[in-house]
């Protein structure tokens, strides 16, 4: 159950999208996981031909995914930028075919927004933004002239600088400042807050504790008002924090996974559907999720 969430902390319900309405109750959601680059850290090049990339967003859709995340520039730490045209020759064709074979809600993961609108004229939902729509001046004027969904996302730096010597006085209240000022930055501007999503960006400019203290303390995301999303699968932490680097992350994943359903987490991004699914539909059914909306009434 949530530790200490006040009663009157109740976690958002629903997502507006682009042309939907996504409910939030009972297990989180999964986003699944597509990168079509040859450098993401876990499968970096798998996924790159349009072909492979179509073929497993459509597996993970079998696999229960309730939305899929495309994505075509790496942000791994260390990571190099590359162009819109790049980005765009990866994506667009994955993000076309997707749209014709698959019918849950599609997210572009992107900080252009070039690319971001090619991806929601072809069907895209969701823009997917890491450095919280700060990174292009064009990304708000899109998002509100198209009324797509927006997960924005804390990084402390940039993928090129973010791990050199990441520094908080305290990382929870710190990144939860921060996304309140990116969700009152965005209604301003007229983004409906139903549309905003949060992310804390696990791995983002955070050491291994600086995570594992984030990922302790996510219900207190909750204040903002809007859906919470977490992307902590398969990452580097988890094997520093088993003191195995070379250890197999999804057991991690999982645990980790459960431990997020229990403190009301909407949304979690992932790369392995089925697995998670199933953990998480077997805690539900054991009553921990019960006992979580409990302790919110």
């Amino acid at each position: 159950m949530v530790p200490d969430l006040a009663p009157t902390v109740i976690p958002a319900t629903i997502w507006q999208l682009r042309t939907r309405t996504l409910a939030l109750s009972g297990r989180p959601l999964l986003m699944g996981i597509i990168n079509v680059t040859p450098d993401s850290f876990s499968d970096g090049g798998r996924f790159l031909e349009p072909k492979a990339a179509i073929a497993q967003a459509q597996k993970l859709a079998a696999e229960g995914a309730d939305l899929l995340d495309i994505g075509g520039e790496s942000t791994r730490p260390g990571a190099q930028g590359v162009s819109h045209q790049q980005e765009l020759e990866r994506i667009l064709p994955v993000v076309e075919g997707v749209c014709q074979r698959v019918h849950i809600p599609l997210s572009i993961d992107t900080s252009k927004a070039e690319v971001a609108r090619a991806a929601i004229d072809a069907g895209a939902e969701i823009i997917n933004d890491v450095s919280a729509l700060r990174a292009d001046p064009q990304m708000l004027p899109l998002a509100l002239q198209t009324g797509a969904a927006i997960c924005a996302m804390h990084m402390q730096g940039t993928p090129q600088t973010m791990q050199d010597n990441p520094h908080y006085e305290n990382v929870t209240d710190d990144v939860l400042g921060f996304l309140r000022q990116t969700r009152d930055f965005l209604t301003a501007a007229g983004v409906p807050q139903a549309r905003i999503c949060l992310d804390p960006g696990i791995g983002f400019g955070k050491t291994p504790q600086h995570n594992l203290t984030l990922l302790s303390n996510c219900w207190r995301l909750h204040e903002l008002g809007c859906p919470v999303l977490i992307g902590h699968s398969r990452k580097s932490f988890l094997g520093h924090l088993l003191h195995d680097p070379f250890a197999y992350r999804l057991p991690a994943t999982i645990g980790i996974a459960c431990a997020l359903a229990a403190q009301g987490v909407q949304i979690l991004r992932v790369h392995e559907v089925a697995p998670i699914r199933q953990a998480l539909q077997l805690f539900q059914a054991a009553g921990s999720l019960r006992l979580r909306s409990e302790s919110s009434d």
